[in-house]
C-alpha cells in the first residue's frame, strides 16, 4: 500500500476499503484502524464504506467496545463529505444488537427506515433480517409493506428472505398469506420460495399441510429439487410414514449426479434401520448398496446391514467386500458380529 501511494496510484479509498475488507475477514481487526490512521496521513477521505468497514472493525474487537464504534459514527456524522445513509445505521444497530443492547438497535433501525430509497429493495431486506434477529416481527412486517412502494417487480429472493424470517419468528400465518401472494403473481415457479414454508410445516409437525402444500406446488408446475425430498424424506420418518420417506429418498438421490447435495446422514440412518428391523433382506440390501454406491457409506450402515444377514443366516461377503472397498474402520461391535458370523459357521458343521 505503502508502495502504491509514493507511486501516485493511491486517490481513492477503494484500495483502501479492499484492504480492510481482508483484515475483517481474517479476523485482522486491530489492523483496520492502523488502514484508517494512514488514509488520513495521506489525505484520502474515507467515504461511507470506510466508515462502516471501521465501525465493523471496532464492534468485533474486544478490546474497542460499543464506545469506539459511536466514536467513529460521531467522526463519520460530523464529516462533510459523507452522508449516512441506512447502511452505516445498520451497522452501528447490529453492533448494540451484538452487545445485547436491543432497545438502542431497535431505536437506530427506525432512523435507518427513514433513509431507505425507493429505487431498490436492497435496504429493506437488509433491515427486514436485522428487525428478526432482534425478534421485531412489527418492524418486519412494517418493513415489508413499505418495500411494495419501490417501483420495480419483488424478486423470488425477496420472497424466500421475507418468508424465512417469518418462519423464524414462528408466524407460519403470514408467511403462508404472503407466500400465496407471491403464488398469484409470479411468472415462473420457483420451488425454493415454496420449500421455505414446507420446512416450517414439517419442522412444527404439519405433516398434512407439507403434503397439501407439495401437491399443490406440482400442479402448479413447480419442480421439486433435492430440499424439497430432503423436508419431506424428514417428515415423513417423524411421522413414521416409511415407505414414502424410501419412495421421497429414491428421488432425491438421482438428483445426486447433477449438484453437490447430499442426503443428510440421519434419514440415511433411519430408513436402514427401520428395513433392518421390518426383516425386508433384500430390500435393505439393495438399499444400501444404492447408498455405498453413491459414496454415502458409513460404519453404522453396514452394521445394520450385517446385523440382517446374521439374522437371516446368510454369508456377508459382499458386504466385507464394499467395507474394504470403502476403507471402514471396524470397531469393537463390528468384530463382535463377525465372530458371531463364525460361532454359526462352526454350530452349522457340527
Amino acid at each position: 500500500m505503502v508502495k502504491l501511494y509514493e507511486l501516485g496510484l493511491v486517490v481513492s479509498p477503494h484500495p483502501y476499503n479492499e484492504m480492510m475488507k481482508l483484515y475483517l475477514a481474517t479476523c485482522e481487526y486491530r489492523k483496520v484502524p492502523l488502514v484508517i490512521q494512514q488514509m488520513m496521513h495521506n489525505k484520502v477521505s474515507c467515504n461511507v464504506l470506510s466508515y462502516n468497514l471501521w465501525m465493523n472493525a471496532c464492534g468485533e474487537e474486544e478490546g474497542y467496545g460499543v464506545a469506539a464504534v459511536e466514536a467513529v459514527f460521531r467522526i463519520m456524522q460530523n464529516d462533510k463529505t459523507v452522508e449516512v445513509g441506512w447502511s452505516s445505521l445498520a451497522t452501528l444497530a447490529n453492533v448494540y444488537k451484538k452487545v445485547g443492547q436491543s432497545k438502542k438497535a431497535v431505536q437506530v433501525l427506525k432512523i435507518a427506515e427513514n433513509k431507505l430509497s425507493t429505487s431498490n429493495h436492497l435496504g429493506y431486506f437488509f433491515l427486514i433480517t436485522l428487525y428478526t434477529s432482534l425478534k421485531q416481527k412489527e418492524g418486519v412486517l412494517r418493513l415489508w409493506e413499505a418495500s411494495k412502494a419501490v417501483g420495480r417487480r419483488m424478486s423470488c429472493a425477496n420472497y424466500i428472505c421475507i418468508l424465512t424470517c417469518l418462519v423464524k419468528l414462528g408466524d407460519i400465518v403470514q408467511a403462508k398469506r404472503i407466500f400465496l401472494e407471491w403464488e398469484s403473481n409470479c411468472l415462473k415457479y420457483d420451488i425454493r420460495v415454496s420449500n421455505v414454508l414446507l420446512g416450517a410445516y414439517v419442522r412444527n409437525g404439519l405433516m398434512e399441510e407439507a403434503e397439501s402444500l407439495h401437491l399443490q406446488t406440482l400442479q402448479k408446475g413447480g419442480c421439486p429439487n433435492y430440499k424439497t425430498w430432503e423436508i419431506l424424506i424428514e417428515g415423513y420418518i417423524n411421522r413414521r410414514k416409511m415407505d414414502e420417506a424410501i419412495i421421497a429418498m429414491k428421488r432425491a438421490l438421482t438428483m445426486m449426479k447433477d449438484c453437490h447435495w447430499r442426503p443428510p446422514h440421519g434419514l440415511v440412518l433411519a430408513i436402514a434401520e427401520y428395513l433392518g428391523k421390518d426383516g425386508n433382506f433384500e430390500y435393505a440390501n439393495k438399499y444400501i448398496t444404492d447408498i455405498h454406491n453413491f459414496g454415502l457409506f458409513s460404519l453404522s450402515l453396514y452394521k445394520i446391514l450385517l446385523r440382517m444377514h446374521l439374522s437371516a443366516n446368510k454369508p456377508p461377503f459382499h458386504i466385507l467386500k464394499m467395507m474394504d472397498e470403502d476403507k471402514v474402520v471396524m470397531d469393537n461391535e463390528t468384530l463382535s458380529i463377525l465372530k458371531a458370523f463364525t460361532r454359526l459357521k462352526c454350530q452349522e458343521v457340527k
